[in-house]
């Protein structure tokens, strides 16, 4: 399901001129989060969405060119939708309309929203049919203990309604289940939205290991998973671009075309 585009892939250089400086660095972090989620694993072949708001701007947001894989996505690639849907850069490139009515809502209900991700790898689906919060058996588990919102995914997101019941149940919270389905994690820049994605798979896996020993599991005292929560929150926000620049040298090493 997708927006029609124009069908011949615009070059690098046409979209760089056209855009501002601020736009293009967003557009630059934005690829190289698609590669990243690509490099660790968490694709599920096209589908999956990331997104970034355009600098300046409350109802503008960039989307990955439908069908295009992760790993081939570029920062010139990147689809300039409005609120609307209506593109405002033709980059040669379709959207898909779930993904547009997902990151939507998420814009239209979160100003503090400056990036967000929709991913459904096997962790996040198989633990998004369980009830109960993220077990705190890791130092990831521990970030998302009783920090984590639950939407009743209602299939196919291409129901405007739907919105509204979403960015309900995630309020202000960061990071999301949605039921039967995968994750929905958003954050102030793009940077911060991977490293909420990449901790929150990390934790589920964690989780999901632990109940499936079906061992007793030890027990931590609620104080002391609180005031390591807070000890965790404080190194996060301490080491989010340290974390950021070394994956972007990562991919400078693999391939650095998410530049273009």
């Amino acid at each position: 399901m997708t927006q029609n585009a124009a069908q011949e892939e615009a070059p690098s250089s046409v979209v760089r001129d056209r855009v501002s400086d601020e736009e293009w660095r967003v557009r630059v972090d934005l690829a190289a989060f698609y590669r990243l989620v690509a490099k660790h694993n968490m694709t599920d072949l096209v589908l999956g969405h990331l997104s970034a708001r355009v600098p300046g701007t409350t109802d503008q947001f960039l989307l990955n060119p439908y069908p295009r894989l992760f790993e081939q996505i570029t920062a010139s690639t990147l689809v300039k939708v409005d609120a609307a849907g209506e593109v405002l850069l033709d980059v040669g490139f379709n959207y898909d309309i779930p993904a547009h009515t997902i990151h939507g809502a998420v814009y239209g209900a979160r100003p503090d929203a400056g990036s967000a991700a929709h991913t459904h790898t096997a962790a996040a689906m198989t633990y998004s049919a369980f009830p109960g919060e993220m077990l705190p058996v890791s130092p990831k588990g521990v970030r998302f203990h009783d920090a984590l919102a639950r939407h009743s995914f209602e299939g196919i997101f291409d129901n405007p309604k739907e919105r509204a019941r979403l960015t309900r149940d995630m309020g202000d919270v960061d990071a999301a289940l949605l039921e039967n389905h995968g994750y929905l994690v958003c954050a102030p820049t793009v940077p911060e939205c991977w490293s909420i994605l990449y901790d929150l798979e990390q934790a589920t896996q964690a989780h999901l290991m632990a109940l499936s020993t079906g061992a007793k599991l030890a027990v931590r005292d609620a104080a002391i998973v609180a005031a390591d929560k807070k000890r965790i929150a404080f190194e996060e926000a301490a080491f989010v671009a340290q974390r950021w620049a070394s994956q972007c040298r990562l991919l400078d090493r693999i391939d650095p075309s998410y530049r273009t």
